[in-house]
Order: structure tokens, then C-alpha cells, then sequence
């Protein structure tokens, strides 16, 4: 702007004088430079800089927000800033209602006299279709395992046989020069068949990286996956040719955050020479993965990554920056889930709930950019907004490993270096200031599980015997299950496949080793594999009517467990590759045999499921699991060889091998030396680049889809898949002032740490649900309902699955369960029911909470779904801010008590009417007062932080303010 102070300075890159890029080290005068010193800038606020000053346009992104973040030393926690982030990262579960809203955003502008074919995604897009996998058909449950898409698959089928380790393997096939075996399936077993079905397989040759077929769970499992889901992945690939700037990543290829990692991420973006940061934000909670390889990136909710979309920047306030110094290595026992949840606990009592956390300290370098990455995917779980590495020599030497040429990497150092984004290794180099300081030593680490409710409960593994004695003593809460003393020791015989077995408190039966934060690491997924060698050498097995699983999140995980040879050992303990994508995490597993069920209910038994992911609310899994513990891959393959979680490995065998003896936890778990060695042999770098390959081509099925090519998508009113929301029902050029929410009633009364898997519908649709009744109406039958994230492209279902959790407390019921009461008639009925009575009625709705509304994983649903229900605002005594941030961007205002008050202290019962009263101008963090129909009257604070979420709500949410914008 003319007479301002700044002076972009757009400079050639040293020895490559055709690269340009803005060079913020000699921005501004010498006044500015003597005020202001970018070495003292967390590496992470540093990117935010230099993306203001890129973006400076005196509009979105102003030359106060860059003085404002340059300034974050005092200005940290007390400003908004916006941040343009160079691409975004969709999974098809968040994807699709998003993509569903810029076709429905494309008719209402057509319909209001626009253009429509202006809509489009503004910024750099990539949608990844991983959550659509579901686990019908495991070794154990092929012969009966359910068909909702129908087709071929209905004919019975013989049941797998188990993969039988074979020691040596034949050479490959014409390759005489072969130095090692093949495959981890027996290539002769049916391969033609095979081969003729599938294209592009995962699983190659470590040494030619020839494809070789897979196993037939995977097989039916992608058939199944293409047959239920065609109708979404139609409209994908219509959006994916009528939309400019978004490409579609199908199926089978791997899960959102694994394939931005392996694949899209750049670190240095270099369009048409002109060199910028990579930086990223996704609809999957997991985008925060990225960060291990220093690239800025989080999750957000649907809502504001359309609003990305569509070039808008996020705004965020300044945050503050927790230092995280690391020191020492960890213990040669200790895993990368060891670490996770070792630093997930130090930071959760550090409170960084809404700040970015940046690693320093000389336990960093010990640290692979794997270990790194899975640290950073974990930080959703202890409220951070992201965990940054910035990118050192050991991130370098991994990109030079996956496939990155040399001479891009000696670009990319060189760019980073001139903008300090390089992170020196010398302890000599200076560290950059930070809010706060968390010290955390490695070498104090020992190996952990967590659970059996939530992430942040970890249990040292040698005290889980005696912590779950504890859990069933304790009173029913977050750790609790209130087993009375006589009961704890109760066995339940069960028929099963021919064999009585006993099931009590504690048995496992669901064991899953899944990717979500481990395929990243294969040191990590190897152990898995080396300790199930060994457990097979040794003459130990798992029990056949545990659900065991093995979904890695890419055909990379595959690669090297099939190239170390330790799949077929997984294989023969029931962990058998199921397919590529999220699968046990988000609920989609297979239902347990219904022997086991039956012993589960009949002891009223505290059934545990083991797994290597994030995510173990009770119920998750599945609805007769209630103790859920997350573990590492080879701890998961122990507790499933032990049977149970009442164990204690340093003094009771797992379990009985060859010639009777006993065989003990510590006899099979494999050293480092013997995972760095398989780890050298089998994660190579011409197996990063085949797998890049491999995504480009996509897979035949995908190929040979036919979708629409209409510049309009031609909605299916029969749909039970795709459905035009409501959302722009009534959107005119101008928005309509803040209305009084008079006389409102509450739908629901809730307590504290309601999570986003309490709100937002997820996993299979119960057939006594709002949702079933809504599909049977439409002529489905229970075998098709699918699971609510395949259906979330139809509000008329996600609505009904709204609060319809079997574990939803709601005071006015006392008990678990998704109901509520319906005030003026006084009945007791669905959430969804209730609901639509009181929008027939026109009486608004409310919710009452407690303190941590909102807790968990992002989800557009969890603030639309409550939007289509009529809620019009949620009081609550805190919030997650990512969820408060949604119920903004659809148009819910989100309301807190103030300080040392909440419903007890104000004596009300959520029986009362509630209006809520509007001043004619609203402020950022703004007294209302509310009164009730009993004459009581208190004061809250308005939620707002800055003036654009002020807007939006105006707007009546995002997604109507960017659709003005094209009127």
C-alpha cells in the first residue's frame, strides 16, 4: 500500500536464480527489523508470517495481521489473524457433505439469478476416499459375514482357510536373479483368478516390486465396498470433472492423512518457480499428522474448509506456543504408542487445549520423522490445534529416502534456509522464544496402553491386571463399571465353531491392528509382525471367535510386512490384511459371532477390544465392548494371543507353545537390533516411488465408474445416498438481523466431556433408530442401511443420527440412552422425534451442557446435525474450540455461563422455557442476559471471538455468507 513501511522483498534463491520467493528476513526497514526479530518467532508462527505477507491483499489479509503476528510475543492470545493455508486435505466421510453443499451452493446461486459455474474450489484440493471401507468378510466371518450391497457376493461362500507360514519361497516368476522370497501369500494359490480381478495390487515383490495377488478377504471386501457405495462415488466422480481445482483419490488407494503424507505433501510449494511453504488444512482431526515433516497443517471442521475453498483464509487467534523440549532416548522397550501417549499425557496437564505445541530439544534428532509424525497425529487427543517439527537434517535424509530428487531437496533447504525455517541441529543454535516450557524426558518413558474409556487414561502394562480390578470396583463414570465383588470372577462357557470356550471378565474379543497412527512407522508395524513370527515358532495361537484384523492405511504397510515375510505369521494368528482404509476406528466392525454376544450379555460381561488406533469411547467399537483399550501393534498381537487383559506379562505366560512349555511375553518380543535390521532391508525408497505410482494410476473399478458431466448434478429425489440439504432454503442477497430466541425449550440436558462421537452420527445405523425407520420407509431392508458416514450426503439421515448414541446420558432420562422428552406433551421419545415436533409446533430448542461441550474428533455433522434439529444455541460451561467454532459457522450461538455458575449453582432444572434477548449491535465475547418462564434471569458470555464469526452468525452461518458472496 503506498507509505507503508513494508518492502516485500521478492528475491532470486542464491545458486538457483530462476526460483523467486518473498525473502521476510529483509522485510521493512531498519526500524522495523531493530522492533521486531524473526529468530525469536516459533518456527510455526514464522509460517504464518511469511503466509501474511505472501497474501497481503489489504482485504482478507491486512498489513496489521502481519504486524500482529510478527508482533506475537505481546500480542499472542489477544488477536485474530488469518492464515491462508496452500492447500486442503477432504476425506470422503467430511468430504462429501462438503462437496454435496458446492453442488447444492451451485443451484441456489443458479436459482438466485448467478452464475454457477463460478463455484468452485478455490484453493488446491484433494479428496481422499478411505472411510468407506467395512469389514464384512475376516477369516473368521466370511462364511456369514453380512451383504447390505447385494449382487454375487449373497451366494455362500467356503470359509478362508488360514495362511500358512511357508520359510522359504520360490523366486519370482521369469526373474532368475531373485535373492529372496516373493511373497507373504503363496503366489500359486489361485493367482490367475486373482490377478484377473484386481489391478494394481498393494502387495510386490520387495526386490522387482511385481504385483502378487491378494488375499480373498481383501478381494470381497473391495467388491463389497464398490457395490453400497456406487452411488457416492458417482457423484465424487462427477465433482471430480466438473469441478475445477479438486482431484478425487479413490478407494483401495489409502487413508486422508497416510496419503498426505506419503503423497501430496511438498514442504516447499514451487508453482511456476515461485517457492512458498507447503501448509494444509483438512476435514480429518489426523491432517495434524504432516506437521512431523514440518509442514503447518490441522483439522477443521467442513464448515471452514468450504470456507477455504472458496479462498477465504482461516482465522485463528495468535496462539500461543508451547515449547516441548526433548531430552534423552527412550527405552529400547518403548514404542512410537508409548511415546505418543507419554507426551499426550505430559501435555494435557500442561493444558495446550487451542495452542500449537513446537518441538526442540536434543531428544528431537533421536526421533525419526516417523516417530515425529506419529506424535503429531495424536495431538486432537490432547486438544492442541497442531504439534510442529520444524524440518532439521533428519527430515532431509527421509525425503531423500521416500523419493524427493536431490536436486529439489537442495532447493528446498537452500528456500528454507533464507526464510529460517530450517531447524539447525547444533545445540550452539538458538532457540526461539515460547509461551511456556514442557520439559519431557525420553528415557523415563516405559510402555503404556490407555483406556478403557478414553485415550488420556493410560495404564502401565505391567499394572493392567490390577487397574482393570479397579475399573470394575469403581462406580460407573469415565473409568468405572460398578461390577459387584461376587460377580468380578464369573465365567460363561460358549459353544463356538465346535469348542467350549470361557468367557469372563476382561476376555478380548476384538483385536485390531490398524494404521491410523502407525502406518507412518514401521518399526512400529513391524514389531507386530516379528513378535507373530515368533508367537507362530513358538506354537501359540489367538482364539478363533476373537475378531482379529489387520487394515493398514496404504499398500505401503503392506509392502514391507509382506517383504519381511512376517505376514503370512499375522495371517495364521487371525490378523489378516481386511483392505485399505479406516475401518475398527470408526465403528465399522463386523458383528461378533452371535455365540459370543449371547455369553457377553447373558454374564453382563465387561467384553474388551484392543487396538492400535485413537479413538476408544465406550460403545465405539462395538455396543456390547465397553472396555476399549488402545495399544501398540505387538501389544495388541499379545493381549490377543492372551485372551484377556487380566494379565500380567512379567509373571503369567500368554500361553502354553509346543511341548507344553509356557511361553512368556518377554521370550517372543523383538529387540531393536532385529527391527533395524528388517527395517533396513525392507522399507526402501523405490517402494515410496511404485506407491506414488500406484496412486496416479487409480484402480480399474474406479476407472471404469460412469458419472454425470452436467455442469449441475441431477439429484436423485429416490436417493437415500445424495440428497440436496436444506441449508440455502431460504437464502436471500441480504441477511436477516439476529432474531429474539423467545419461550425455547431444552431438548437435551447433558453433563460434562460431551464428546463429537456423543453428537454426530457415526458407525452402523441401529435398526430401532430414526434413521433405520426413515430407510425402511424408503424400502431398505437392515442388510442395506450401511453405516451413517457413507450417508452423509443425506441430511434427512445424518439428522435422525443426531445424538442417537446408545451411550448419550441425558439428565432428563437418567440413563444411557438417545432420548429425550418432548415438554409440552410430556412423552419420551427419539432426539429426532422430539425435535420435529417442536419445529412443527415453531417452539426453538436449546441444549444445556456442562463443562467440555464438544470434546474430540472435528465434525461438520456435530454442529449441522443440531442445526436441522432446530437447536438455535447450546449454554454450556465450556467447549471444545474447534466444535464451538462449528456451531458459529452453521449458525448456532454458543453460549457459556460465567465464571463459578452453571445449571446446579442457578438452581435450574432444564425444565423451564428460556428466551434469550439480542442488544441491536453484537461484540466479540458479549453479556446476554436470558430469562426463563419461572421470572429467574442470569447473564452469559457470548462465544463470539472476533468480528467475522460476529458476521457469519449474521449470515445465518458460512456457507450462507459465501453463497452471497456470488449474488
Amino acid at each position: 500500500a503506498p507509505g507503508s513501511p513494508y518492502k516485500p522483498i521478492i528475491e532470486e534463491l542464491g545458486n538457483y536464480p530462476q526460483k523467486k520467493f518473498y525473502n521476510v528476513s529483509k522485510l521493512g526497514g531498519a526500524n522495523l527489523l531493530l522492533c521486531f526479530t524473526l529468530d525469536t518467532l516459533p518456527y510455526s508462527i514464522r509460517v504464518l508470517f511469511e503466509s501474511s505477507i505472501r497474501n497481503c491483499d489489504g482485504f482478507l489479509v491486512k498489513e496489521t495481521d502481519a504486524t500482529n503476528i510478527l508482533d506475537w510475543k505481546t500480542k499472542q492470545k489477544n488477536v485474530e489473524v488469518p492464515f491462508c493455508p496452500a492447500r486442503v486435505v477432504l476425506q470422503d466421510f467430511t468430504g462429501i457433505p462438503a462437496m454435496v453443499d458446492f453442488a447444492a451452493m451451485r443451484e441456489a446461486v443458479r436459482n438466485a439469478g448467478g452464475d454457477p459455474m463460478k463455484v468452485n474450489p478455490a484453493c488446491p484440493t484433494d479428496l481422499t476416499v478411505d472411510h468407506s471401507l467395512q469389514i464384512d468378510f475376516s477369516k473368521c466371518a466370511i462364511q456369514n459375514a453380512p451383504n447390505p450391497g447385494g449382487g454375487d457376493s449373497q451366494k455362500p461362500m467356503a470359509k478362508l482357510s488360514p495362511h500358512k507360514a511357508q520359510p522359504r519361497k520360490p523366486p519370482c516368476r521369469s526373474q532368475t536373479g531373485c535373492k529372496g522370497s516373493c511373497s507373504a501369500v503363496d503366489s500359486s494359490r489361485n493367482s490367475g483368478q486373482f490377478s484377473a480381478q484386481i489391478e494394481n495390487t498393494p502387495i510386490l515383490c520387495p526386490f522387482h516390486l511385481q504385483p502378487v495377488p491378494e488375499p480373498e478377504t481383501v478381494l470381497k471386501n473391495q467388491e463389497m465396498e464398490f457395490g453400497r457405495n456406487r452411488e457416492r462415488l458417482q457423484f465424487f466422480k462427477w465433482s471430480s470433472k466438473v469441478f475445477k481445482n479438486i482431484s478425487i483419490i479413490p478407494p483401495e488407494t489409502g487413508m486422508a492423512h497416510q496419503v498426505n503424507l506419503e503423497y501430496l505433501s511438498r514442504v516447499v510449494f514451487d508453482v511456476k518457480d515461485f517457492l512458498y511453504p507447503d501448509s494444509v488444512v483438512g476435514t480429518d482431526s489426523h491432517t495434524t499428522m504432516v506437521n512431523g515433516l514440518g509442514i503447518l497443517g490441522w483439522g477443521v471442521g467442513g464448515i471452514e474448509t468450504e470456507a477455504v475453498m472458496l479462498g477465504m483464509p482461516v482465522t485463528l487467534t495468535l496462539p500461543e506456543v508451547v515449547g516441548c523440549e526433548l531430552t534423552g532416548s527412550a527405552s529400547p522397550l518403548a514404542t512410537s504408542i508409548d511415546i505418543v501417549l507419554s507426551i499426550t499425557k505430559h501435555l494435557r496437564q500442561a493444558d495446550v487445549a487451542g495452542k500449537f505445541v513446537e518441538f526442540f530439544g536434543s531428544g528431537v534428532s533421536q526421533l525419526s520423522v516417523a516417530d515425529r509424525t506419529t506424535i503429531a497425529n495424536m495431538c486432537p487427543e490432547y486438544g492442541a490445534i497442531l504439534s510442529f517439527f520444524p524440518v532439521d537434517n533428519v527430515t532431509l535424509k527421509h525425503l531423500k529416502h521416500t523419493g524427493f530428487d536431490k536436486a529439489k531437496l537442495e532447493v528446498m533447504e537452500a528456500y528454507l534456509k533464507a526464510v529460517k525455517l530450517f531447524r539447525n541441529d547444533e545445540s550452539s543454535s538458538r532457540e526461539p522464544e515460547y509461551s511456556q516450557v514442557v520439559q519431557i524426558n525420553l528415557s523415563s518413558i516405559i510402555p503404556y496402553v490407555s483406556g478403557p474409556k478414553r485415550s488420556q487414561d493410560r495404564v502401565a502394562v505391567n499394572n493392567m491386571k490390577s487397574d482393570f480390578q479397579v475399573c470394575l470396583n469403581e462406580k460407573s463414570g469415565v473409568k468405572g463399571f460398578q461390577i459387584a465383588v461376587e460377580k468380578q470372577n464369573d465365567i460363561i462357557p460358549v459353544q463356538y465353531e465346535g469348542n467350549e470356550y470361557k468367557l469372563s471378565h476382561g476376555c478380548i474379543v476384538i483385536a485390531a491392528v490398524i494404521s491410523c497412527t502407525n502406518n507412518c512407522n514401521p518399526s512400529v508395524m513391524l514389531a507386530a509382525g516379528l513378535l507373530a513370527k515368533k508367537a507362530v515358532e513358538a506354537g501359540l495361537e489367538v482364539k478363533p471367535y476373537i475378531r482379529t484384523s489387520l487394515s493398514p492405511g496404504s499398500g505401503m504397510v503392506t509392502h514391507y510386512l509382506g517383504s519381511s515375510g512376517v505376514l503370512p505369521y499375522l495371517s495364521k494368528l487371525g490378523f489378516e490384511v481386511v483392505g485399505y482404509g479406516c475401518s475398527t476406528c470408526v465403528g465399522n466392525t463386523a458383528p461378533l459371532p452371535e455365540a459370543i454376544r449371547n455369553a457377553i450379555k447373558q454374564g453382563d460381561l465387561i467384553a474388551c477390544g484392543v487396538l492400535s488406533g485413537t479413538k476408544n469411547f465406550e460403545g465405539r467399537l462395538c455396543d456390547c465392548v465397553r472396555a476399549n483399550y488402545l495399544a501398540s501393534p505387538p501389544l495388541v498381537v499379545a493381549y490377543a494371543i492372551a485372551g484377556t487383559v487380566r494379565i500380567d506379562f512379567e509373571t503369567e505366560p500368554l500361553g502354553t507353545g509346543f511341548n507344553g512349555k509356557s511361553i512368556y511375553l518377554r521370550d517372543i518380543w523383538p529387540t531393536r537390533r532385529e527391527l533395524h535390521k528388517v527395517e533396513e532391508e525392507c522399507v526402501i525408497s523405490s517402494m515410496f516411488k511404485e506407491l506414488k505410482e500406484k496412486m496416479e494410476k487409480g484402480n480399474k473399478r474406479w476407472n471404469l465408474l460412469e458419472a454425470p458431466e452436467s455442469t449441475l448434478f441431477p439429484w436423485d429425489l429416490k436417493s437415500t445416498y445424495i440428497r440436496c440439504p436444506s441449508f440455502f432454503d431460504k437464502l436471500a442477497k441480504e441477511p436477516v438481523s439476529p432474531q429474539l430466541i423467545e419461550n425455547a425449550h431444552v431438548l437435551l440436558y447433558l453433563g460434562d466431556s460431551v464428546t463429537t462421537d456423543h453428537i454426530s452420527p457415526a458407525g452402523s445405523i441401529a435398526r430401532s433408530s430414526a434413521a433405520a425407520k426413515y430407510l425402511t420407509n424408503r424400502g431398505l431392508t437392515p442388510r442395506e442401511f450401511n453405516s451413517y458416514g457413507a450417508r452423509r450426503g443425506n441430511d434427512a439421515v445424518m439428522t435422525r443420527g443426531t445424538f442417537a448414541n446408545i451411550k448419550l446420558l441425558n439428565k432428563f432420562i437418567g440413563k444411557p440412552a438417545p432420548k429425550t422428552i418432548h415438554f409440552p406433551s410430556g412423552q419420551t421419545l427419539d432426539v429426532f422425534e422430539a425435535a420435529e415436533l417442536y419445529q412443527k409446533e415453531g417452539i426453538p430448542v436449546i441444549i444445556l451442557a456442562g463443562k467440555k461441550y464438544g470434546l474430540g474428533s472435528s465434525r461438520d455433522w456435530a454442529a449441522k446435525g443440531p442445526f436441522l434439529l432446530g437447536v438455535r444455541a447450546v449454554l454450556a460451561e465450556s467447549y471444545e474450540k474447534v466444535h464451538k467454532s462449528q456451531l458459529i459457522g452453521i449458525g448456532i450461538i454458543p453460549l457459556q455461563f460465567l465464571p463459578g455458575e452453571n445449571p446446579s449453582t442457578l438452581g435450574l432444572t432444564g425444565r423451564e422455557q428460556f428466551s434469550i434477548l439480542f442488544p441491536p449491535e453484537l461484540s466479540p465475547r458479549m453479556t446476554l442476559d436470558i430469562k426463563t418462564n419461572t421470572g429467574k434471569v442470569f447473564s452469559v458470555i457470548a462465544l463470539f471471538e472476533n468480528d467475522t464469526e460476529i458476521t457469519l452468525y449474521k449470515h445465518g452461518g458460512s456457507l450462507n455468507f459465501v453463497a452471497r458472496r456470488f449474488l
